[in-house]
């Protein structure tokens, strides 16, 4: 039985004892009155000099003793009942405790089973990120994959919100972007095609007329899917899309994009196999991420981008703004890049000198 069924039946039996004891108390009141009434009688019986109302006096005495002793008799019972009730309270209070202790072990070894996992996460999600750089930096003898060669054009970013039933702020991200990008060094570099309540659609007609530099995503996801929106007005359960199928989608142009940024749940599941088949950079979400923290990630890392920093020192400075607001290490986004491609290259053409 768990704590909340002892504190059931302790309450239970608490309102037994209380009913018990005032039913006790009811009677010894009314033994008491009886008692009284009796020898009043017998008084009256030994004042008076009749016989007949001596006789009639000490008859009612003798029914009033009776009914005296019939009230002790049931308050008896009612006090034994309001004892043998305490006594189950007790029991049941050591019992109550008893489990709220159990609850509490198990409770504090659910902690750090949960704990020693996440601990685990982390370490294992340091190591991949530290092994990607890794792979990139020691390559010796290896040349690094060129990027598109960069063209006197502006950074094209198309910025797809969808969020069906209206519980994610994407708007407000596509604002705080905005405003990160006109507030930077290079705003007039850097072009935004801002689509929210983005459907498949979007997704396609983005990819092959605005020809995307960045293709970033904000919404739901997990480890294997993305949610668009349906072309509708009402609230609604939005339209799964596969990560395979988004993957094709990127793929589908002639051009295609330098970055994906998927500012969604879970979503850093989905990133090495972008990187491995379509994008030479990629970054997604390590776990849940609360909405002002993916916005404010966002906001940084264009900010940074449109200052002309390269895509890890943007990344860098977006995770460095989550954690000086307090958000766990191990719930940072995450960067992935092709084995052969420097996370250092800068993907905004900057003016000249």
């Amino acid at each position: 039985m768990g704590s909340q069924q002892y504190r059931g039946e302790l309450e239970r039996k608490r309102k037994q004892r209380v009913d018990a004891e005032k039913k006790a108390g009811e009677y010894r009141n009314k033994e008491s009155k009886k008692r009284a009434e009796a020898d009043k009688a017998r008084q009256e019986a030994a004042k008076t000099k009749s016989a007949s109302t001596q006789k009639t006096k000490l008859s009612r005495a003798a029914q009033r003793d009776k009914e005296a002793a019939s009230a002790g008799s049931e308050a008896n019972k009612w006090q034994a009942k309001a004892s043998g009730y305490r006594k189950q309270e007790a029991d049941l209070q050591t019992k109550l405790a008893r489990a709220e202790r159990s609850e509490a072990d198990a409770a504090e070894r659910k902690r750090k089973r949960e704990q020693t996992a996440a601990d685990r996460r982390a370490a294992a999600e340091r190591a991949a990120t530290e092994a990607r750089f890794d792979r990139t930096e020691h390559a010796v003898g290896e040349a690094l994959r060129e990027l598109r060669a960069p063209k006197p054009e502006k950074l094209r970013v198309l910025l797809l919100g969808a969020s069906s039933e209206g519980d994610l702020r994407v708007g407000r991200e596509q604002k705080r972007i905005r405003s990160a990008v006109e507030s930077a060094l290079h705003r007039d570099l850097i072009d935004l095609d801002v689509r929210p309540a983005a459907t498949a659609s979007d997704l396609l007609d983005g990819i092959t007329r605005f020809r995307p530099h960045v293709v970033h995503f904000s919404g739901h996801s997990n480890e294997d899917l993305i949610v668009f929106e349906h072309d509708t007005d009402a609230p609604h359960d939005g339209h799964v899309v596969t990560a395979r199928a988004f993957s094709r989608a990127i793929a589908a142009t002639d051009d295609p994009p330098l970055l994906v940024l998927l500012n969604a749940c879970k979503s850093a599941a989905q990133i090495d196999q972008l990187v491995q088949e379509v994008v030479p950079f990629a970054i997604g979400m390590a776990d849940s991420i609360d909405d002002a923290d993916a916005i404010n990630y966002a906001a940084q890392f264009y900010a940074s981008i449109a200052n002309g920093q390269s895509v890890r020192s943007a990344h860098l400075a977006g995770q460095a703004a989550l954690e000086l607001a307090g958000l766990d290490g191990a719930e940072l986004p995450t960067l992935a890049a092709a084995a052969d491609v420097d996370p250092g290259a800068t993907i905004l053409v900057k003016p000249t000198d």
